[in-house]
């Protein structure tokens, strides 16, 4: 970033604008940073804009940080879990066997299950991390096109609460960039063409193609919002509102704000319904390797008795 500023320090006082030196560091400053600055320069009003850009990116931050932290709790969790659980599998289950066969203890169904499964993941425990890396690698291959883009960007919004948090959270995303630009004097058309490419979910980014096609040949935002079935009534009604009193970038922002809201309580809810089904799943996978280690030692004490 240090490098990139003084490269942009440079080339304004070379004649550039202030747009265009930022425009050849598409890494860091992306086609609506620049395509805002833009249009602050040609309003006169940059200093308005640049606080506008930062508002903007605080809170898109600060919703990206709220979803990213949802996910780490139980990721956290599954992990160590996942580790404990490969332990008892390769060192702890192993050891019983032994005992079992050198007393000749007949065991029981559910001890067969749990020995069968310790002896697959001591012959196979590296096929683990590399079924991650292909399975990493299928899906970057997959979702490299269109159509499988698509495909995997609508299993997402199907899943029950997460998906809901996706599609919500991408809504807030188009409404609150789309607002901005308006707001900020750039074209519509310009301003549709940017959201597309930074809304990062191709299924609502299908719907603002359609927009983008509808309101070229002259007609509304709203109604091609409505058919693509992706958008809330509400946020079409108050979008549809907002065109007619031409008040559409303060609607937008607003429902971007509403929209924010709802993803924390839905974030919430996701964490808290988590915790308890995180706890019954280890409880019954510990509850499991519990009786399937004792049956045996049972019949063990009761043979020796």
């Amino acid at each position: 970033l240090k490098r990139a500023i003084g490269q942009v320090s440079e080339d304004v006082e070379s004649g550039s604008t202030f747009s265009e030196a930022l425009s050849k560091h598409p890494k860091i400053f992306d086609r609506l940073f620049v395509n805002m600055v833009k249009a602050g320069e040609m309003g006169g009003v940059l200093d308005t804009i640049l606080r506008r850009l930062s508002e903007f990116m605080e809170k898109s931050q600060k919703l990206k940080k709220r979803i990213v932290g949802a996910a780490v709790y139980p990721v956290a969790v599954l992990s160590v879990a996942g580790s404990i659980l490969a332990g008892i599998l390769l060192w702890v289950v192993p050891s019983f066997n032994k005992i079992f066969k050198d007393m000749g203890v007949d065991m029981p169904f559910l001890t067969k299950m749990l020995i069968a499964a310790s002896d697959n993941v001591v012959a196979w425990w590296w096929t683990a991390p590399l079924f991650i890396f292909l399975g990493m690698i299928a899906y970057k291959m997959f979702t490299s096109n269109r159509a499988g883009k698509i495909i995997m960007d609508r299993i997402f919004i199907s899943l029950p609460v997460f998906g809901e948090i996706i599609r919500k959270s991408s809504i807030s995303r188009f409404t609150r960039t789309l607002g901005t630009l308006i707001t900020s004097g750039v074209p519509i058309l310009e301003a549709l063409a940017i959201v597309k490419n930074a809304i990062g979910n191709q299924v609502i980014s299908n719907a603002i193609s359609a927009v983008h096609e509808s309101i070229r040949e002259g007609e509304s935002i709203a109604e091609p919002l409505a058919q693509s079935g992706e958008f809330d009534d509400i946020v079409v009604n108050m979008i549809d509102v907002g065109e007619e009193t031409g008040e559409l970038d303060k609607m937008l922002i607003k429902i971007a704000d509403n929209y924010d809201e709802e993803v924390d309580v839905l974030v919430a809810s996701m964490v808290s319904l988590m915790e308890p089904l995180l706890i019954i799943f280890m409880g019954l996978v510990i509850g499991f390797i519990v009786i399937a280690l004792f049956l045996p030692l049972i019949s063990l004490v009761q043979k020796i008795g």
